[in-house]
């Protein structure tokens, strides 16, 4: 077997998903050399549907990197959301609780943005990467092979980033440490179709016979789910029995009625909690869903990825260029922080919104208690609003 083609750089990335990528251009900005991994092909990478609610340290982000411009064009500001049982709705006035807002635009193109603003700001990303190692990660040359158009590559770096996931290599490299994860008994089945929304802001509603929610991507584009217990499989999900059970639980809390049509994607995803506590090791850091995974009740993975990123690109930074080390010791300390909160959020309004399978008519009630009280205390909206536009860094 011929030598590997080596190269070198400042810092190595694993994984081209919103971690990677806003890491890169964040990296790039600053005059850091670095270059990105992806065993995914491009097409692949772009076409994942995930998300769309952006939190201001997302948005903020985009911007101070320069490429908001279709996000600033095309996104919906949303100023509230609701949370609604059978018969009502109780809005969150983020806009009036907080001063702020959250913003729908999604992964999906936040994705395709930064792929096509890389060529020009330098930033190589190299899509197909086969058999991705990590090595040296506690010692002096740290480095990753993979193979790549039929090649060997080396690619030695000062620092390596593990954006690429919970199953990627670089949370598999840290080796043990303490995780902590809730899997909850239930998915989501989820259908995105080019339709108009049934109501201008989200509703997470909690009804009797499972959890729904409404959102949307655009004025003309949708995105619903369902809870659905994990023993489902969507082969017994044809569109039109979705489209009926989505009127059903929605007929009493859209303003507008379930606008049906031909699916552009549906599948079922379950839910889970899930923490790796260990965020570094000797070279190697981990940052976005290769450190940790909400349920998407709340609208929180790619926001916490932001705000990794925000944390580590500025502790490489000052190490790098600076020769300081304060910012990369102290940077699994200082996401840890912000994570949990995120985590405790979404885990509370999961159980707070869905009906579990070994819940009773008392864990019912005291849901319904809760709710009551959210309705009537302003003091437990502006708690959900300032947790759901985000914490502050």
């Amino acid at each position: 077997m011929s030598a590997p083609l080596v190269r070198r750089t400042d810092v190595a990335i694993i994984g081209a998903g919103p971690a990677g990528l806003m890491l890169g251009h964040r990296l790039c900005q600053a005059g850091i050399d670095c270059v990105i991994v992806e065993r995914q092909n491009r097409r692949y990478v772009e076409g994942r549907i995930r998300a769309g609610v952006l939190e201001a340290v997302t948005t903020d982000l985009l911007r101070d990197l320069g490429l908001a411009k279709r996000l600033d064009a095309e996104g919906l500001i949303e100023h509230g959301f609701n949370l609604a049982t059978d018969d009502r709705n109780i809005r969150i006035d983020i806009k009036t609780l907080t001063g702020r807002h959250v913003t729908v635009y999604g992964q999906t193109e936040v994705t395709r943005d930064l792929i096509d603003a890389a060529p020009e700001r330098g930033l190589p990303i190299l899509f197909d990467a086969g058999d991705v190692a990590l090595h040296d990660i506690d010692g002096d040359a740290p480095c990753v092979t993979f193979t790549h158009d039929g090649e060997q590559h080396r690619l030695e770096a000062r620092f390596i980033a593990g954006c690429d996931g919970f199953h990627g290599p670089s949370r598999k490299a840290i080796g043990d440490g303490p995780e902590f994860e809730r899997a909850y008994p239930f998915g989501w089945l989820g259908i995105l179709a080019d339709v108009p929304p049934c109501h201008p802001e989200l509703i997470y509603a909690n009804t009797a016979d499972g959890f729904a929610l409404a959102s949307m991507r655009s004025p003309t584009r949708s995105r619903y789910y369902i809870q659905l217990p994990l023993t489902e499989r969507i082969e017994n999900w044809p569109e039109e029995r979705l489209w009926d059970e989505l009127e059903r639980r929605f007929a009493l809390l859209a303003d507008l009625p379930v606008t049906r049509g031909p699916a552009l994607e549906m599948s079922i995803a379950p839910l889970r909690s899930y923490v790796f506590e260990t965020m570094r090791r000797g070279s190697l850091f981990l940052a976005g869903d290769a450190a940790h995974i909400v349920p998407p009740t709340g609208a929180k993975g790619l926001n916490l990825a932001a705000s990794d990123v925000v944390y580590l690109s500025e502790a490489l930074i000052d190490a790098l260029k600076h020769g300081r080390s304060a910012g990369i010791d102290g940077y699994q300390q200082r996401a840890l922080a912000r994570i949990w909160k995120a985590e405790r959020f979404s885990w509370s309004l999961t159980r707070l919104m869905h009906r579990f399978p070994e819940d009773g008519a008392f864990e019912h009630r005291m849901q319904r208690a809760e709710l009551d009280y959210v309705a009537d205390s302003v003091a437990m909206q502006s708690a959900i609003a300032e947790n759901y536009i985000g914490l502050p860094l």
